[in-house]
This record gives C-alpha cells, sequence and structure tokens, in this order.
C-alpha cells in the first residue's frame, strides 16, 4: 500500500495510526465480551477504520458527522468518554439513551455526533437539514454523513442527494462500500460500476477512494472538505473497503468466498499503517507496544467502570415524562382589534406572524414560495421573507422532513407543507421513527411542525381526501392538532410553531373558505391540549373536532331543546381527558363524532378511556359515529354516503332515547 506523506508531519501520521488503534481493540475486546454473554450485539467495523478515522481526523471539530453502526472510529476520534460508550452498550444509565436503545443509535451535541437509527437511509436527509442551517447561517462548515452499499439502494439516499444538489448544501455523502449489504452481494445491489457514478445523475461531483488507506482517505477529505467550506456543494465519495467480519457476529460470514478475505486480509488499513510506520522509522516496536498496553489498560479501567455501574433504574414517570420536551408555553394573550377571517386567512396570517416573530423559522413545501402553495397560504410570502426561509421543495416528502430534523438539531425551526395530508404516507418512516421517537431515545427534540391540508367532502378522490389523524396519534412522541375555527387555527398554530416537539397540524380543506369568524389581528397563542367547551348542558356529551363539529352543531340547530355538552377536542395529542370525563360523569351520556372511519380509530381510543374512568356515571353505552372502512369515494353520493354526517343525527337520537 502507497502512502503519499507529503505535508504530514512524524505527529500526525502516529495520531492517525493511534486513532485507528484504538477502534480496533475496543473491537476485539467486545468480541470477547460478545461471546461471554456482558453485551447484547455487535457490528464490527474491523477491516474499515481508516475511513471513520480519516473523514473525522480531516473535518473540524464544530462539524456534525452522522455516522453508521460500523464507525466506532468516529466516536473514538471524537473522543467521547470510554466508560460511556461501554455502559451505552450495556444499557446503563451512563450511556447516551437511559438504557432506551442501543449500539450507535444514539447522538451526542457535545461532539457535534448525530447517529442513525436502524432504517438506514433518514440520517442522510437530516445531513441536508443541519448542512442547510449551517448554509443560511453562513458558518462555513462540512456535514459528513455515512452509509452502506447497500444503503444506496433507499429512496431516502436519492431523496437526499436530490435535495442537497438542487440546494447546494455542503455535504459529504460518504458511502463504505464493503461488498455486502449484510449477505447480499454488489452485483444483487446494484447495475453499475460504481456507486459514485449515481452522482452524475445529480450533477453532483463524486470521487473514488481507497477506504483502506488512511493517508489517502484523510488527505483527500482534507482537500475536499475545505473545498466545499469555500464553495458550499454536496460530494459523493464512494470508501472502497471490505468488513472483515459478520453483518453483525451472529450472522457469521459463511456467504463470503474464502479467497476474497485473503485477498482484503493483505489489505488491513492498520498492519499496513504500522508496517509503513515503522519502516520509516517513524515508530519502533517498542513504541507500537507501549500504545497497545497503555490503550489496552484504559479500556479495561473503562469497562470496570462500566461494569461497575448499578442496573438502570427508572419508574413509569420517568419514562413517560421523558416522551416530550416539557416546556412552560408562554400563553400570550391578545388585544381586543379583531378582523373577520376565513379558517384560510388565520392560518395563514398566523404563520406569517410566527415568521416575523421566528429569525430562524424556515418553511418548505412544494409550490409554496412563488405559487403560494396550492391553497394560496402563503401567497406573499416570498416577498416578505425571501427564498432562503421560503423554500420550494422538490417532490421529496421523506428527504424534507428529515431535513426538518436536521434542522432542528442545528438549533433552527421549520414548518413544513405537506401538499395534501394523504401524501405524507411517502414521509412515514421519518415522522415516527425519527422526529417521534428522538427526544425519548437521546435527549434530542425536533422543532418540527408539519402542515396537514386534509379530509373530504370535496370530491377529491381516495388520495387527496382522507383525515389521517389516527396514524400519528398512536406514535407517542407526536403532538397532533386539528382545530375547527379560524381562532382557534391561528391561536394553536403559534404554540405548535413555539412548541419544541414534532407537531402534525391537520387542516380541514372543506373549512378552508366556508368558516368565517371574527379573530384578533395581532399575535397570540391558545394551550396545546386544551379542549373547548362549546355548549353546555346536562342530557348528553358529544365530543367531537375538525369538520365533525360543524356537523355537530348543524344537527343540533335542529334540536334546540336538547340540553347538551359539545366539547371541541381542538387538540388530539395530548387529549384533555380532564374536560371529557368531567362533562360524562355529569351527563351520563356520550357520542364521540368524527369524519376518519370508526376502526382503530381515536374515537375508540375516547371510547375505552370514558368506559374506563366514567363508567358507573354512565346511563348508556358509548356511542361512535363515523365514516365507512371503506377508502373515501370520489363520486359525491358515495362519497356522501362514506362520510358519517348522514349517520349523526340517528345516533344522537338513539342514545338519547336509551
Amino acid at each position: 500500500m502507497n502512502y503519499n506523506t507529503e505535508n504530514l508531519d512524524d505527529k500526525r501520521l502516529v495520531a492517525l495510526y493511534k486513532k485507528m488503534l484504538l477502534p480496533r481493540l475496543i473491537e476485539e475486546k467486545m468480541l470477547i465480551l460478545l461471546r461471554q454473554g456482558k453485551i447484547s450485539k455487535w457490528f464490527s467495523g474491523i477491516g474499515q477504520e481508516a475511513i471513520a478515522v480519516g473523514v473525522t481526523m480531516a473535518l473540524n471539530d464544530d462539524e456534525y458527522i452522522l455516522p453508521m453502526h460500523r464507525n466506532l472510529g468516529i466516536f473514538t476520534t471524537r473522543n467521547i468518554p470510554l466508560n460511556r460508550l461501554f455502559s451505552q452498550w450495556q444499557g446503563k444509565a451512563s450511556g447516551f439513551t437511559k438504557g432506551r436503545d442501543r449500539s450507535f443509535h444514539f447522538g451526542s451535541q457535545e461532539h457535534k455526533i448525530v447517529g442513525m437509527i436502524s432504517h438506514l437511509g433518514p440520517q442522510l436527509g437530516v445531513a441536508d437539514g443541519i448542512a442547510l442551517a449551517s448554509k443560511l447561517k453562513h458558518k462555513n462548515q462540512v456535514t459528513a454523513v455515512f452509509t452502506g452499499e447497500g444503503g444506496t439502494s433507499e429512496g431516502d439516499f436519492h431523496e437526499a442527494l436530490n435535495v442537497a444538489s438542487v440546494w447546494q448544501l455542503p455535504v459529504l455523502f460518504c458511502i463504505e462500500n464493503n461488498g455486502y449489504g449484510l449477505s447480499t452481494p454488489t452485483k444483487e445491489q446494484y447495475n453499475c460500476e460504481h456507486l459514485a457514478d449515481r452522482a452524475v445523475g445529480y450533477g453532483m461531483e463524486a470521487h473514488i477512494i481507497d477506504g483502506n488507506n488512511i493517508i489517502e482517505v484523510y488527505t483527500k477529505v482534507q482537500e475536499l472538505a475545505e473545498s466545499i467550506r469555500n464553495n458550499p456543494r454536496p460530494v459523493l465519495i464512494e470508501f472502497k473497503t471490505f468488513r472483515m467480519r459478520g453483518h453483525e457476529e451472529s450472522s457469521g460470514t459463511d456467504y463470503v468466498p474464502k479467497a476474497l478475505f485473503e485477498t482484503w486480509e493483505t489489505k488491513d488499513p492498520i498492519a499496513n499503517f504500522e508496517q509503513f510506520l515503522l519502516t520509516e522509522n517513524i515508530l519502533s516496536a517498542d513504541n507500537i507496544e507501549e500504545i497497545k498496553i497503555k490503550y489496552t489498560k484504559n479500556i479495561n479501567d473503562n469497562l470496570e467502570l462500566s461494569f461497575n455501574e448499578s442496573k438502570i433504574e427508572s419508574s413509569e414517570i420517568k419514562e413517560l415524562n421523558d416522551v416530550f420536551n416539557i416546556i412552560e408555553n408562554e400563553i400570550i394573550t391578545h388585544s381586543s382589534e379583531e378582523k373577520e377571517f376565513r379558517f384560510i386567512d388565520a392560518i395563514s396570517e398566523g404563520l406569517k406572524q410566527c415568521m416575523e416573530r421566528h429569525d430562524d423559522l424556515i418553511i418548505m413545501g412544494q409550490d409554496i414560495a412563488e405559487y403560494g402553495g396550492v391553497f394560496k397560504i402563503t401567497e406573499g410570502f416570498l416577498e416578505q421573507f425571501g427564498k432562503e426561509r421560503i423554500r420550494n421543495t422538490p417532490i421529496c416528502e421523506s428527504a424534507i422532513i428529515e431535513v426538518a430534523m436536521g434542522l432542528s438539531i442545528a438549533g433552527m425551526k421549520s414548518v413544513v407543507e405537506m401538499q395534501f395530508a394523504d401524501f405524507i404516507s411517502s414521509g412515514f418512516n421519518p415522522v415516527v421513527n425519527l422526529l417521534a421517537k428522538s427526544y425519548y431515545r437521546w435527549g434530542q427534540q425536533a422543532d418540527v411542525v408539519i402542515r396537514m391540508p386534509c379530509g373530504g367532502g370535496v370530491g377529491a378522490g381516495p388520495f387527496h381526501s382522507q383525515t389521517n389523524e389516527a396514524w400519528f396519534t398512536k406514535t407517542p412522541g407526536l403532538k397532533v392538532v386539528y382545530p375547527a375555527f379560524p381562532y382557534d387555527a391561528k391561536g394553536l398554530l403559534a404554540s405548535a410553531v413555539n412548541d419544541p416537539n414534532p407537531v402534525l397540524f391537520f387542516e380541514h380543506k372543506g373549512l378552508y373558505r366556508s368558516i368565517r369568524e371574527d379573530v384578533p389581528t395581532d399575535y397570540y397563542t391558545l394551550p396545546l391540549g386544551k379542549a373547548s367547551v362549546l355548549k353546555d348542558g346536562t342530557e348528553i356529551t358529544v365530543i367531537s373536532y375538525g369538520m365533525g363539529l360543524h356537523w355537530v352543531l348543524e344537527t343540533l340547530k335542529q334540536y334546540p331543546e336538547i340540553s347538551v355538552d359539545v366539547i371541541d377536542l381542538r387538540t388530539l395529542q395530548p387529549l384533555d381527558t380532564e374536560t371529557m370525563f368531567n362533562s360524562v360523569k355529569k351527563t351520563g351520556k356520550a357520542i364521540i363524532l368524527q369524519e376518519d372511519s370508526l376502526f382503530g380509530s381515536l374515537s375508540s381510543e375516547i371510547s375505552a378511556l370514558i368506559m374506563e374512568n366514567c363508567f358507573e356515571y354512565l346511563d348508556a353505552p358509548v356511542k361512535r359515529v363515523g365514516s365507512l372502512d371503506t377508502p373515501i369515494p370520489f363520486a359525491k353520493a358515495l362519497e356522501d354516503q362514506y362520510l358519517g354526517e348522514s349517520r349523526f343525527e340517528a345516533a344522537l337520537k338513539s342514545l338519547l332515547a336509551y
């Protein structure tokens, strides 16, 4: 192996060797502990240390790195305390996830490391978001993100590269091509000669680097990083390498030809570089032995600290309290000046005032800039806030949600507009597995609002009419808001933006231009998780939200004699159970109306909660009314039949008569 060490002094060369040696010695120890049952699983990076170490050494300490599960060298090179790493792998309290996740599924803001989730692809879009924040703040920084050759087959890879290229983001996309995705060889993963060739299709610069040559990795990445800082742009690097162990230890390596192992064993990055340092008299055999003894002692000492740490203890309250970043959001009251707003105007005005209040707030979505969005909610925003803050996006729902997560990691807020709530299915994974779980896993808030134009009754068919809130109310870590009136929409949107947790903000399209109300003209907030009681009565409790609430009010106009409590939930997660329970205990009867289909819906959960907590107060079974358990159809007659509006009146009468 040839090493071009020009412009590198002996001190730097020794440092590179030491940084590679430490993770190798840790791994060798971990493999022993794995066989002893003292750790649960291990993804080995033996043979790939030069990539992790070379890239990390080439970057500045304040530049983010997003590693994979084979990049121990990134964590050790950034000097993460070994006892904390070992405790992380044993699920102990001094680890980074309080025992809630394993392996390298964590991050550390102190060390500017953002760990992966098991789905491989999302960290690529997160890197885009961190890089976007760096570019907007003129920090002249590089963000490096890792994936394997198998991960390049995922849609997130392509979306992330496309977004990075369109926006010219300073990202180093690092592919560790070690020949196998678990047991599947590269010839079954892709059909191009080199993965670096894919960069051409994205208008992106690409390089192929010998991933086992520490000097080539370090010097080339250092050169590229400096270039990117001065000329922000994405660069794709394919590191050619090989892993000398299984995908993880239990999978073995029987699927790899023996000759391939023998070939790559001669290319071991540490053995070759060690021999080079000996040959050049930069290190002696005694020097190397001293280093190994010192490192081995350090590893064993830190392992002892970790082993002696008591098993993690927690409580139900502590676990539940760590799902969200719990803060006291300031409730800002409004003046008496009001103006009649349509629902859509209230959202637009509220969003605009949030942009004025938060200089670090970015809005992203398809067609939201010059066009003003398909519903014209952001019309005129481009002229007021500029192209950097009002960002048209490619049709990359998954990557844009990941970008929002990256912005949050970098300390910025974002609002993502789904063109239609239905389309979030293309970005479902980062919502439920990245945004929802990050705070619980490693204390990283996801300061993201996703606006969700939703709902039927407008003849838009199965893919533009769903009200899919139940997809998300089931997922711990997400807040879900669903206003029915302009006043609520404006105040709740402001609170959603202020909240550091991920919020799904549902806006019924059918209400946009059909509902008007006097709304305060200045900025104000309303509390999330607090229902509104629209009518006060004693005979029956009606619970609803969104469009369903207007169906309720229209029906009740025909029956002024009914004494009814009408509860507008406004926020579906967290749910105001106190208001519901107090009402049901007073009236003895409850009916829940929603637009969503019934099975597995929010009404099912509310019904169960009422039965569990108010059973002795009930004079009748809890009644649910919703839409049919079919996809939502297009033709008006079919859609009218589908929606629960037509069934509410009969259900109400039936329950009253029970």
